[in-house]
């Protein structure tokens, strides 16, 4: 019997029986799988007999609010703007991946939205991220490259650039090391995009599931990289790791 092929998103919609557009949607958001590697390309060319999984999306959980403040748990495969269409006349004050999860901090009102500005633009935010990188990482290292961001068609990538990068700083901590696999602590002093992604990556580490900046793996499907903890003025807010991050029982 002959091999037949159809485009990826026809065959998931079939397959879920929702619409094309929803099952365009799914891929591009990432959470598609054949097997044990990502559906990149909704348009691409499948065999029929393919069977899709879908990865369900955990649900925004808010950590903490007052008159001035919300703070939510934001799941990986949503983007910053589709947390923040969810809470009326939220601001948005730090920006994470689509792929990266934890603290997301949004302003409740702009007197409060330029007081935080502030503390960002003076480097007074601390910033802490776990992530679980390829190679072993046994020593604290500290990484000052500046860093160039562009875009092309509406999509950011980052690279270090010595001459025309703005400066960039980032502090790793070795946490746990089983194989050739390290889970780490990272601390960030400025924002750039995707910084952490790149300076691990230039210095040997990628990030496991990083399919720009590193490469993806069989047994995971996104970027394992999480926000833990934030402070701002007198505010510690905290995001427990996802159940992803136990894929190679660190935190057992």
């Amino acid at each position: 019997m002959a091999v037949t092929y159809d485009k990826a998103y026809k065959l998931l919609a079939l397959q879920e029986k929702i619409s094309n557009s929803k099952a365009k949607e799914l891929i591009d958001r990432g959470v598609v799988k054949v097997g044990d590697k990502k559906v990149l390309i909704a348009r691409g060319e499948i065999r029929t007999d393919t069977r899709f999984t879908i990865k369900e999306i955990n649900k925004i959980r808010v950590i903490f609010q007052d008159k001035d403040i919300l703070v939510v748990d934001k799941p990986a495969f949503l983007t910053a703007e589709e947390v923040m269409k969810k809470y009326e006349g939220a601001i948005l004050l730090n920006r994470l991946d689509k792929e990266t999860s934890g603290v997301m901090m949004f302003a409740k009102n702009e007197e409060f939205q330029k007081k935080a500005i502030k503390e960002f633009q003076a480097n007074r935010v601390y910033k802490e991220y776990v992530a679980v990188v390829e190679g072993k990482v046994i020593d604290e290292i500290e990484i000052d490259k500046p860093i160039l961001t562009t875009k092309d068609r509406g999509t950011a990538k980052s690279k270090i650039d010595m001459k025309r990068g703005k400066p960039a700083k980032t502090t790793v901590y070795p946490l746990l090391v089983e194989g050739n696999k390290s889970k780490i602590k990272v601390v960030i002093e400025s924002g750039r995009t995707h910084q952490i992604r790149v300076h691990l990556n230039s210095i040997g580490f990628p990030i496991l599931g990083d399919a720009v900046y590193g490469r993806t793996a069989s047994n995971i499907n996104r970027v394992l990289l999480h926000s833990k903890v934030t402070k701002i003025f007198d505010y510690t807010f905290e995001a427990p790791e996802p159940k992803e991050f136990k894929v190679y029982d660190f935190n057992e």
